[in-house]
């Protein structure tokens, strides 16, 4: 976890949520990975913002004294779309066009170490999380996706939705064959 993160954390510790909006924003959470996990991919862009930016960072390994950090510039991204982007993908996978879905990939996603606080934004929060998404295809294709999200949910007429979401996987060279997958 890089200095900026923990800064955050300690400094919200004041500023955490009561428990009925942590229980409220761990189910949120644990639904979009029911939603996700059964392919209900029009549900799940539901539950996204029109203004959402959902970025995954690509790394690098870096020492400790590099004061650029491991995400250094012009390294790329492997996701950074907006609600657009979203539907785009999500319409792809939906095509019977979509060879590399046939047979489907089965997901499971396990979300934990969900801690939530209140964000600088009225009815905004800061939301840190980390995943587990295990992908498996075919009859010998698996992949285990392992990382940390760091999430603004919005609370709306609508309910909690997603606004911002930077996904930092762990690994430093993807070694998938592909990344058909949300997080």
């Amino acid at each position: 976890m890089n200095a900026d993160v923990k800064n955050e954390c300690a400094a919200a510790e004041e500023r955490l949520v009561d428990k009925d909006t942590a229980r409220r924003i761990e189910q949120f959470l644990f639904r979009e990975a029911r939603l996700l996990d059964s392919e209900r991919w029009e549900n799940w862009l539901a539950l996204m913002t029109d203004d959402i930016h959902y970025w995954m960072p690509a790394i690098e390994n870096r020492r400790r004294a590099d004061k650029l950090g491991a995400f250094a510039p012009g390294r790329g991204a492997y996701f950074d779309d907006n609600h657009f982007d979203l539907q785009r993908r999500v319409a792809r996978f939906m095509q019977p066009s979509a060879w590399a879905e046939d047979p489907p990939t089965r997901h499971v996603h396990v979300i934990s170490n969900v801690e939530s606080c209140h964000a600088e934004t009225r009815r905004e929060y800061r939301v840190h999380s980390v995943f587990v998404n295990y992908r498996s295809r075919g009859e010998a294709d698996n992949d285990l996706l392992l990382g940390r999200r760091e999430d603004i949910l919005r609370d709306t007429e609508d309910g909690l939705r997603i606004a911002r979401r930077k996904i930092v996987i762990t690994q430093s060279l993807l070694m998938s064959k592909n990344i058909n997958t949300f997080f």
